[in-house]
């Protein structure tokens, strides 16, 4: 009787746990069903919604399909293709610069003590947390076109004489992007001190052994193995750029002479100042085509040997 007693023993033990894996199963799916739920309505939903309303003339009280007529007036708008003009000369003037100085501050930072690093990370994080807008606020009066701007106090000190920085069409764009440079980089730095403390320190010990320098050590050593926390700044910071939008909005609203209307503004104005919402779809969606686009050349062609 007692031989008997431990496989029933042993069934019912096995049934408790598939009836624990179950529940912990159910307890899964309800936590994912949150972020689906949250997925779906607000990202989802409205990509859906921007598809349809690109094939319509649309309207509070109604709509009428007129099938690819926004998507050609896209694309036949001078406007729309110096926008994409004037982000792509932002994009490549601002993204390569901050890898650079993120780069170059967190290998900086990596060699300090332990309070020294926490507390150069809370500076150059703090801007993050900060608001756009009290920090555009900020950058107005730096560029203000009169000697108060410290811009211009700056270049007084050399003779020259006082610019309106955001008022020339000659300097509009330079403006945003000294403004794109100096702002945070918080999140940079992070990602690289996190990539730099993940390479192993026998590396380096076999680096000393064989006499190598600070910078040979940098370039056969910390660069190769931070190419995939390169490759997804550069990413990252490609499609960020290329939807920059506060900036232009804050500081030039798009001038002058458009010489600073960036893709992302152009879509705002035609959705909600001209209220033309069909064409601001269709140009949302070329948008997330050319993005797209750029992002498989950058895999294709930069991550061939990275992995995750």
């Amino acid at each position: 009787m007692i031989q008997s007693a431990k496989p029933i023993k042993k069934l019912s033990l096995l049934k408790r746990r598939r009836k624990g894996i179950k529940g912990d199963e159910a307890w899964g799916y309800a936590f994912i069903a949150v972020a689906l739920v949250v997925f779906a309505m607000f990202t989802a939903y409205p990509v859906v919604s921007a598809f349809i309303i690109s094939f319509q003339q649309y309207k509070p009280l109604g709509a009428t399909f007129i099938g690819f007529e926004n998507y050609i007036n896209a694309l036949t708008d001078s406007l729309f293709w110096k926008s994409i003009k004037n982000t792509i000369v932002y994009t490549v003037l601002t993204v390569p610069v901050a890898l650079l100085i993120s780069f170059s501050v967190a290998i900086l930072i990596l060699p300090l003590k332990k309070w020294l690093q926490t507390t150069f990370k809370a500076v150059y994080y703090l801007p993050a947390v900060a608001s756009g807008v009290s920090l555009s606020v900020v950058w107005l009066w730096m560029y203000d076109p009169m000697s108060t701007g410290i811009f211009n106090k700056l270049i007084g000190l050399f003779g020259i004489q006082n610019q309106n920085w955001l008022g020339s069409s000659s300097t509009s764009m330079l403006s945003l992007v000294i403004m794109a440079w100096l702002s945070s980089h918080g999140t940079s730095i992070i990602i690289y001190i996190a990539g730099l403390l993940g390479i192993d320190d026998s590396y380096y010990e076999a680096a000393e052994l064989d006499g190598a320098s600070f910078l040979q050590k940098l370039w056969y050593i910390v660069i190769p193995c931070l190419k995939p926390t390169t490759l997804f700044l550069l990413v990252t910071g490609v499609i960020g750029s290329f939807q920059v939008f506060q900036n232009a909005y804050l500081m030039t609203g798009g001038g002058p002479d458009n010489s600073t209307t960036m893709v992302g503004l152009l879509i705002f104005n035609n959705a909600f100042k001209y209220f033309e919402f069909g064409k601001a779809a269709a140009q949302s969606l070329i948008l997330a085509l050319i993005i797209a686009g750029i992002s498989l050349f950058q895999f294709k062609f930069l991550g061939n040997d990275v992995e995750y």
